[in-house]
């Protein structure tokens, strides 16, 4: 535990390199702990020179693991006193009691110089938590603290640290007392004194406090935390995973036992009287009431604000009905599914994990997981699984398939017991949550019919949905609302909905309804850079001989276009096609130019025609020249060769350049800037003037450049960093060809540097409305931005911080304030529609909800029936794809073959001969089984077909159906496709063995 491996290596001369080496790649891939283990072991059996011994030990003092070295030095005079031991014991179990608190407010900036200085870290572990710090300003925390526990007087020198750096509140959690009032001997406190504590700790907060639980005391089955190469398996299970103190606290709790047994019954009794008495977690009356249904083991759907506390209603509900099962001797299992990667980990360190770990082992699982065991194995493992809703469905599709690691349980609903869903609203249609609750109701119906036959049923697990706004699904109607509140309960089989009424004063004073404000803009000024835009678009409509019903810069005139283009592409019109594509970056400068400033609607354009430019003339390199054999073209992999060019191309490439230096003029005169940019600015300015130090804002804006704009322009405006304002961009992890999107890791920087007031504005996409633990604000604004009514009452509920404001900043005439009229309109229905839901009759409600039940499997059947039906009727041979642009024929469709189920891709010598690879930045990306090299481009005309992946070593040009025109050769009709989904066609999956007979240089 107290032994960092890879500084004390560089010490151990006498080890060979190779030695080294194993022991390096062990700390790489399976721990710390695995590594010392292997250290331990080597030097036990080797034979080494004489003095090695001391060596080692000075290699342990010298790379700053003292404790380490008293241990192992052969001077028995130096090893720790038992009473330092338990001292030292009792000051791990008070740190790892207020882990959470500390890893939630500590900056890890603020402490790291003062903790080398006072010798409590040296210059590598400095490095090695500023490295752990890249990943947010808790995984920072953990490493350091972590670190310091394997030095000795830690404790009292880590009070001192605090107390120098200001952080006097974390220093009096530490010690219980507060320092201005406390003696000397509090302030020298020292492991041999042991933490004086008289009085039960209680954390500082509504949590309940928790002490270091030895699991082995009180746990039915093995678990992970049990032994020191299970911790590490635990802790890889899900990134971020939330042991407290990794390997150093995690089996502190273990240390002095005589086995590794599993106790009797008496001794868990005995374990709980030695544990310091502590509270329950307590839920206010109104979390108790939604709850109620719930704790009584029915299905339920939780409906209640953003900041209420769902979440803690659900980790309540969860440790109840464990606490039930296993009082009862039976087997129970929650599983926890959310809809976002990031909610995993939000969820396993906010709320489950904390409050569950001294009862139940908790696990988080993502697509961000690298898994050492297969999912049905951690399924086994865990009394909670935190999972994205994906994850279950992959595996049970695999079950379904006859895979191997699907969930083998002969039905699995039985497995679980209990199965909470997160932002439960997205149970509809074709979602990942709903695709998993049919499995749900077609057992219920299996069930009902054997209990008539009076044969076993298999057990459904309850079921907990959680929510903040279920919305009116589109309603205009209230009866309409009523039979979509009905379809989201009969999706979860809810018994009821539950929600609190408006004037319950508890919840009054837990959200904090903001004051809302409308800032309109005129849309009478001057706008020369518009006009020019809208002339160039005229000119072009007339080139093509098209003529509109809509508006140039509208959502309708976009989707015009986008018909317009399938339209030409189908029926080989090159010349309508081009335009129509042409038209759309200019319609989307429009509105670039409406949201933010010129120059970024500028940069836009001039993005889109270099790139054209690039593709016209684009290199040609000896793979697409592999096919002459004459050997005359030896260099013409060097030459700019021009692709095919016709008139279109000509008057469209014209049009730009002479009209480019015009537009970049106008672009960068501020006399003719964005009207809303100033209203916002003035917002903006206004709001965090007022509230000083403690302001802190989200606006939310419609696309991921428009975010990514309006944080540069506030980064490059002096004026807002004299207000204090820190402004950083917020989008979505999805893949995107045209503006390369955040990691998961960047998005976790950000939001924890959020939380801790380095940033204290955000410019987000929708990716922060729904879910994510953002910490409340003074100010949200809605940037020209109107969705729905769900999205309306998410992006509301984030200011929830006292006084907050939310606004809403649009145009006049831009249909923005009537829009967000209709949801506030929606908003009333939903909550009248569930009203009435839980007031109806209950075998009214019962006859609905099976009605609509029967429905929705109907209606999947069908679905599944009619895609059956296409795929056996029509074969990949039978289809051919034309290149959208040029028509050129790219393949045939038993070219196509498939990975993974999801990735098309033609590895044919003859396609190979079709297209150049360009490279493209924000394709650039690496996966987990595959990644992204570059743009694969129509060698005719330069349109993109897809991207260069590497697979398996194997580089594969994976082809995107939307660039595509697909001909049905028996009826000679052409359809263009978005998603390769939507073709009614079964390709074969890729025989790798095929392909890895061919080298590079084939």
């Amino acid at each position: 535990m107290y032994i960092q491996v890879e500084p004390v290596l560089d010490y151990l001369t006498f080890l060979p390199a190779e030695v080294k080496e194993q022991i390096q790649r062990t700390a790489a891939t399976t721990g710390n702990m695995q590594a010392a283990d292997l250290l331990l072991d080597t030097l036990e059996k080797g034979v080494w020179p004489l003095g090695w011994a001391r060596m080692f030990v000075d290699a342990l003092r010298l790379a700053g693991n003292p404790l380490a070295a008293r241990y192992v030095n052969p001077d028995l005079t130096d090893l720790p006193s038992p009473s330092f031991e338990n001292a030292h014991d009792e000051c791990l179990q008070l740190l790892n009691l207020l882990q959470p608190t500390l890893v939630d407010k500590l900056l890890v900036t603020d402490v790291l110089d003062t903790c080398v200085e006072e010798e409590l870290l040296t210059v590598e572990d400095r490095n090695r938590v500023s490295a752990a710090e890249n990943n947010g300003n808790e995984a920072g925390v953990r490493e350091l603290l972590k670190r310091i526990v394997q030095k000795e007087n830690w404790f009292s020198t880590f009070l001192t640290v605090l107390r120098q750096t200001g952080n006097y509140a974390l220093a009096q959690e530490l010690t219980g007392t507060d320092y201005n009032e406390s003696n000397e001997e509090s302030e020298n406190l020292s492991p041999e004194d042991g933490p004086e504590v008289k009085e039960p700790l209680h954390l500082v907060t509504d949590q309940p406090s928790l002490e270091v639980w030895d699991r082995e005391n009180n746990s039915s089955e093995p678990s992970f935390a049990d032994s020191s190469v299970a911790s590490e398996s635990d802790t890889s299970l899900a990134e971020g995973s939330v042991s407290c103190l990794d390997e150093s606290l995690g089996h502190n709790s273990n240390m002095g036992s005589d086995s590794g047994t599993m106790g009797s019954d008496s001794d868990e009794e005995n374990a709980v009287q030695r544990a310091s008495p502590e509270p329950e977690m307590h839920l206010r009356p109104y979390q108790l009431e939604v709850a109620q249904p719930a704790l009584e083991g029915k299905n339920v759907i939780i409906c209640l604000p953003t900041g209420s506390g769902k979440t803690r209603v659900a980790a309540y509900i969860a440790k109840d009905h464990l606490d039930k099962k296993k009082k009862a001797s039976e087997l129970g299992k929650v599983m926890v599914l959310v809809n976002k990667v990031p909610l995993v980990e939000q969820l396993f360190r906010k709320e489950f994990e904390p409050f569950l770990k001294k009862w139940y082992h908790v696990t988080g699982l993502s697509g961000d997981t690298q898994l050492k065991i297969t999912f049905p194995e951690v399924v086994k493992s865990h009394d909670v699984i935190i999972s994205t809703a994906q994850i279950l469905e992959n595996s049970l599709l695999n079950l379904e398939e006859g895979e191997d690691d699907g969930v083998q349980l002969s039905g699995w609903l039985k497995y679980f017991s209990l199965i909470i869903i997160d932002e439960c609203h997205h149970t509809n249609k074709e979602a990942v949550y709903n695709n998993i609750m049919r499995r749900y109701l077609n057992q219920k119906l299996k069930n009902n019919r054997l209990e008539k036959k009076s044969k076993p049923v298999i057990p459904l697990p309850q079921i907990l949905g959680l929510t903040a706004s279920p919305g009116v699904g589109g309603a205009k109607k209230q009866a309409k609302a009523e039979e979509h509140i009905l379809k989201i309960c009969a999706n979860l089989d809810a018994f009821t909905i539950k929600t609190v009424k408006e004037n319950t004063n508890q919840l009054k004073d837990q959200i904090k309804e903001p004051c809302k404000k409308f800032v309109i803009a005129d849309d009478t000024k001057e706008d020369p850079f518009r006009d020019k835009l809208l002339e160039i678009m005229t000119k072009i409509q007339t080139f093509c001989q098209i003529s509109p019903m809509s508006d140039f810069g509208t959502q309708p005139y976009e989707q015009w276009l986008i018909q317009m283009e399938k339209k030409a592409a189908r029926e080989g019109n090159r010349k309508d096609r081009v335009c129509a594509e042409h038209l759309r970056k200019y319609n989307e400068a429009l509105q670039i130019n409406d949201t933010i400033r010129m120059i970024d609607a500028y940069n836009h354009l001039e993005t889109f025609y270099n790139d054209e430019k690039e593709k016209k003339f684009a290199v040609l390199g000896d793979d697409s020249d592999e096919s002459d054999d004459d050997g005359d073209d030896e260099d013409a992999g060097d030459e700019k060769k021009p692709l095919k060019l016709d008139e279109s191309d000509g008057f469209l490439m014209t049009l730009f350049l002479e009209n480019k230096k015009m537009l970049k003029k106008l672009a960068v005169n501020p006399e003719h800037e964005n009207e809303k940019l100033t209203k916002l600015r003035n917002t903006i300015m206004e709001q965090y003037t007022r509230a000083e130090e403690s302001a802190r804002g989200i606006i939310f804006t419609k696309t991921r450049q428009s975010a990514y704009a309006l944080s540069q322009w506030i980064t490059e405006n002096e004026k807002f960093a004299e207000v204090g304002v820190k402004a950083h961009h917020l989008i979505g992890a999805g893949h995107s060809s045209e503006f390369k999107p955040m990691t998961q890791n960047e998005q976790k920087e950000v939001i924890s540097k959020f939380r801790t007031g380095k940033i204290n504005l955000l410019i987000a996409t929708t990716v922060a409305e729904e879910g994510l633990d953002i910490k409340e604000c003074n100010i949200v604004i809605r940037y020209g931005l109107v969705t729905n009514e769900i999205a309306m009452v998410q992006a509301r509920g984030r200011a929830r911080a006292d006084e907050s404001t939310y606004v809403l900043v649009a145009q006049r005439g831009s249909g923005v304030i009537e829009r967000e009229a209709v949801n506030d309109f929606r908003e009333k229905m939903m909550y009248k529609a569930i009203d009435r839901v839980q007031n109806m009759k209950p075998e009214e409600y019962t006859h609905k909800i099976l009605e609509l039940q029967m429905q929705s499997i109907l209606e999947k059947k069908m679905k599944i029936k009619r895609s059956i039906a296409k795929q056996f009727k029509d074969n990949p041979s039978l289809i051919s794809f034309l290149c959208k642009n040029c028509s050129v024929l790219a393949c045939s469709g038993e070219d196509i073959h498939v990975i993974e189920k999801m990735h098309h891709v033609n590895m044919t010598p003859e396609f190979k001969k079709l297209y150049i690879v360009r490279g493209n930045k924000a394709l650039q990306t690496k996966f987990a089984d595959y990644q992204t090299n570059g743009e694969i481009i129509c060698k005719e005309c330069g349109q993109a077909w897809g991207t260069m992946m590497v697979h398996k070593g194997l580089d594969l040009p994976c082809l995107k159906i939307k660039n595509f025109v697909v001909v049905f050769k028996n009826n000679l009709t052409k359809k263009q496709y978005k998603k390769w989904v939507e073709l009614p066609m079964t390709f074969p999956d890729l025989n790798y063995s095929e392909y890895c007979l061919f080298s590079d240089e084939d």
